[in-house]
């Protein structure tokens, strides 16, 4: 059964489960065309992009503003793209700011409505629920106590597991991790600044204080950044430059590099590393699920941060945590952000054996939490069975 799917996936992890989603539903029927907005991953598997999700990643209010041309204009091609090649279901994945009005374009043409990977209405403006039950037509879920809060609102609502599980894995012990990116065997630490611009210019530079007070106690410490494809290398290498940083391999003439950049490489750069400082995020979750002990860090306008203190609703703001119901990894939010205060979580982790063999232990149990099995080929099941339906009413 030949078919149309529009799918906008707005961020780097959007385009991940997106192109995760794809290759499930090309596994139940190859012939169906794939088109809206998505990244590098979606595209890789022939998904026709409208507009390039990069270009719409933003965080924050402040940020939203600066991004409106661009949000405004990928909009009007998506609404073009709901006439002109009318499509038998629209998928939304996350990115809820701009998901939202999407889906209520779909519902004015009578195009249904999947949403996968929900909006987090338990954690932010708990209020959406009534409009998002009114605009979709099926709600997948990622985390099993989602289910009561849209079956509540009269939703349609399914939990299929969390797609990482699947998907995030390294075959590699450390030890070949490590070399196979030319590192030795000495401590690593991953710097995760996160999958939007406004995110790493905020972030990496005081990560990068943070890595320069860890050398300094640990002389053969290395470090590794993998890049979210959302951001270019190019620009996270005019950041180092800008912030002055420097660091030496371990002795003159070393074989090893002790500071990397990678791209694509996200997996086995966290099973290389023995402690990791990660934006939160949904990397936060990749990080938990690879085992890698980790400080959380958050840091946003102050616009942002002030209006979110007035609707947030939630004791944590890492995944791994918010997951455990409980504080698993430390979090700096805001003025916490500090060189010193990374630092000393990191060395803890480095130095401190029953530390981090006490976070180990809580990140596996989060991984349990998340659930087992394919995540994505269960989400593309529902989603072709929404397709088909509506094939079978004709319309």
């Amino acid at each position: 059964m030949s078919g149309n799917i529009l799918i906008v996936a707005g961020e780097a992890s959007g385009d991940l489960h997106g192109s995760n989603l794809i290759r499930s539903l090309k596994e139940i029927d190859q012939s169906l065309v794939f088109y809206g907005v998505g990244g590098e991953k979606m595209k890789s598997l022939g998904f026709d992009a409208i507009e390039d999700s990069r270009e719409l990643a933003v965080i924050g209010i402040s940020e939203v503003v600066l991004k409106l041309g661009k949000l405004y204009a990928a909009f009007n091609k998506l609404k073009n793209a709901l006439d002109k090649n009318r499509p038998d279901v629209v998928v939304l994945i996350d990115f809820p700011g701009f998901n939202l009005h999407v889906a209520k374009e779909a519902k004015k043409r009578k195009i249904p409505v999947a949403y996968y990977i929900s909006p987090q209405v338990w954690a932010w403006r708990k209020g959406r629920i009534k409009k998002i039950a009114r605009l979709v037509d099926k709600m997948l879920v990622v985390f099993p106590f989602e289910v009561d809060i849209y079956k509540k609102a009269g939703l349609d609502v399914e939990y299929v597991g969390h797609p990482l599980s699947a998907a995030v894995s390294c075959r590699l012990s450390k030890g070949d991790a490590k070399a196979s990116f030319g590192m030795a065997e000495h401590p690593i630490v991953a710097l995760l600044p996160g999958s939007r611009r406004q995110e790493v210019e905020r972030l990496l530079p005081v990560m990068l204080e943070a890595a320069s007070l860890i050398a300094k106690e640990i002389k053969d410490v290395q470090f590794i950044l993998p890049l979210a494809d959302t951001i270019a290398q190019d620009f996270v290498e005019g950041i180092i430059a800008d912030s002055g940083f420097q660091f030496r391999a371990p002795c003159a003439g070393a074989r090893h590099s002790a500071f990397r950049i990678v791209k694509g490489r996200l997996y086995e750069a966290l099973r290389a590393s023995d402690a990791a400082i990660v934006a939160s995020g949904t990397a936060t979750l990749e990080t938990a699920l690879i085992g890698t002990p980790m400080v959380i860090v958050y840091k946003v306008s102050l616009l942002t941060y002030l209006v979110g203190k007035l609707f947030v609703d939630v004791d944590f703001i890492g995944l791994p945590n918010i997951v455990a119901g409980k504080r698993v990894a430390p979090e700096l939010i805001q003025s916490e952000v500090k060189p010193q205060a990374i630092a000393k979580h990191i060395l803890d982790f480095l130095t401190d054996k029953t530390m981090r063999d006490k976070m180990t232990s809580a990140l596996a149990e989060v991984k349990k939490r998340l659930g087992a099995g394919d995540a994505s080929r269960r989400a593309a099941e529902k989603i072709y069975k929404v397709m088909k339906e509506v094939r079978g009413k004709g319309q």
